[in-house]
């Protein structure tokens, strides 16, 4: 039927183009040509709402995701001092608890940032929102960087918590020797761990593989990387493999930030630790854009 109106007094069809619509006020509209997309660059908006909506997750149970760890983390800190600290014994030349403090710090910070990137997509994927994280207009790199940034905000609240007990119990000194080497490993210790649970995220299907990952990889992982000792004190083969361990350049660096020495050397041994770290750290964002950007396990 014609379309006979003020605006076509005529009857003549009036032509349509998909580009074009009026809105309420009598005014057209232009939109993109189909496939021409409308957000150019960066969508600055939807990485902070998504990075907002990651930080406000783990706020709200707040008691579970920042202060249990960090209370746990003290009662280590308790445990070994009152076990091996003794009789003021001193490794490294410093209290034991002075030595074992900065380990135990950076070893919260990176469990925390994993276990918050390993639930963002299982969650989803667990409780049928997953929809909610791919259907935005969001590149698979600014999806990543919201939840990796937003892992690495835990595990730097974790961190400062930690600390914040740590100094306060008797016999800890957290005077930095080089703050340098405190910033770049701890936040390369919590890219890293970051960027391992994102994997694991997309890879697990139940919360049973993210535990499994958490217990016979993580842990272990963590707890052998020289976090209570000096690996000189070990056999020559289990020097090798600690030395394979990255955790334990993330580590023992953080501790050299805080006591000028660490087991991985003299500050030449320490500066090429640092860029193997953010080698290390490229490699695995890298894979896991890929992974993203396949949309595998995610959107087949």
């Amino acid at each position: 039927m014609a379309d006979i109106s003020p605006a076509n007094p005529n009857g003549n069809a009036a032509p349509v183009t998909q580009n074009t619509a009026r809105d309420k006020t009598g005014g057209s509209t232009r939109f993109s040509p189909r496939g021409v997309p409308v957000i150019t660059g960066i969508n600055r908006v939807g990485l902070f709402a998504l990075y907002m909506k990651e930080v406000r997750r783990f706020l709200k149970v707040q008691t579970q995701t920042v202060w249990a760890p960090a209370f746990t983390t003290l009662l280590f800190l308790v445990i070994f001092t009152v076990a091996l600290g003794r009789g003021g014994r001193e490794v490294l030349g410093v209290p034991f608890a002075s030595f074992v403090a900065p380990g135990l710090i950076v070893m919260g910070m990176m469990q925390n940032a994993f276990a918050n990137s390993s639930f963002s997509l299982l969650s989803g994927k667990m409780q049928g929102t997953i929809i909610d994280l791919l259907m935005p207009p969001l590149s698979p790199g600014e999806l990543m960087t919201g939840i990796l940034a937003a892992a690495i905000t835990r595990a730097v609240a974790v961190g400062c918590t930690v600390a914040l007990a740590m100094a306060l119990w008797p016999g800890v000194s957290l005077a930095m020797a080089h703050p340098w080497a405190v910033v770049w490993f701890g936040l390369m210790g919590a890219l890293l761990l970051a960027t391992l649970g994102l994997a694991t995220s997309i890879w697990a299907e139940k919360f049973d593989h993210n535990a499994a990952v958490t217990n016979f990889i993580i842990a272990p992982l963590s707890l052998l990387s020289g976090t209570f000792y000096v690996i000189e004190n070990l056999h020559g083969v289990f020097q090798a493999v600690s030395r394979a361990n990255p955790f334990f350049y993330v580590i023992s660096g953080f501790r050299y930030g805080f006591l000028g020495q660490s087991d991985i050397g003299d500050g030449a041994a320490v500066l090429a630790a640092a860029g193997g770290l953010l080698a290390l750290n490229a490699l695995a964002v890298a894979g896991v854009y890929a992974l993203l950007r396949s949309g595998w396990k995610l959107k087949s």
